[in-house]
């Protein structure tokens, strides 16, 4: 992913806030009759987060997701299979009317995390506990708690067609595009702007420039 040097991560814990924030990632790989991609939910291995480098502290961090065992993108996938995970954050159209100035362009504000890195089916033996930790970790960032277990039995019964996978990521980038080419005074314009509409989406953006504020 180019990243131009103004939207660069400009803090480890910047990518990985997105990807917790955001965690329906986009995984593609290449099959025998072109590239497949399929949103699958993913979660962090949190044992491994303690080894992330980089600047967004991802290579060498694991990811866990699952997907349908019908899709073709499963059956395509073999261990050591290099794919792409991809996180999309908040995001907005950016109208140069906000500016209050001219010359201006219009642009698209957004936020991303690209992880790199490789695919291993995960035994079913070990599925239900993929499974279970991401149940766990969805309530927790963005359910009501929910107790699992008087839905156990059902579980077991889905759980055959499920396939279960961890991602070892390799290589990760972060593009942070938030208006930080603009003048400080431009750049608040652009916060207000947002906030003050009534899409939740440019509501997003807003909470997100003002998270990512360098």
């Amino acid at each position: 992913m180019f990243v131009p040097a103004d939207y660069w991560v400009r803090h480890p814990a910047w990518a990985l806030d997105l990807v917790r924030r955001h965690p329906l990632a986009l995984l593609v790989s290449a099959g025998a009759d072109g590239l497949l991609a399929t949103h699958v939910p993913a979660i962090p291995f949190e044992n491994s987060l303690s080894d992330g480098t980089g600047d967004t502290a991802l290579v060498g961090t694991t990811f866990f997701g699952h997907m349908n065992r019908l899709n073709p993108h499963w059956q395509a996938l073999r261990d050591g299979t290099a794919a792409l995970m991809v996180f999309t954050g908040p995001e907005a159209y950016v109208s140069p009317v906000v500016y209050e100035t001219s010359p201006a362009a219009p642009t698209w504000n957004f936020t991303s995390v690209q992880l790199r890195g490789t695919v291993h089916r995960i035994d079913d033996a070990d599925k239900m506990t993929v499974l279970r930790a991401t149940v766990d970790t969805y309530e927790r960032d963005h359910g009501s708690r929910w107790d699992p277990s008087g839905s156990l039995e059902y579980f077991d019964r889905l759980a055959p067609g499920v396939g279960a996978f961890r991602f070892a990521v390799t290589a990760a980038e972060g593009m942070f595009k938030l208006s930080q080419e603009k003048p400080r005074g431009i750049r608040r314009k652009v916060v207000d702007a947002f906030a003050a509409d009534p899409s939740s989406r440019a509501q997003a953006v807003a909470e997100a420039m003002r998270r990512y504020d360098r």
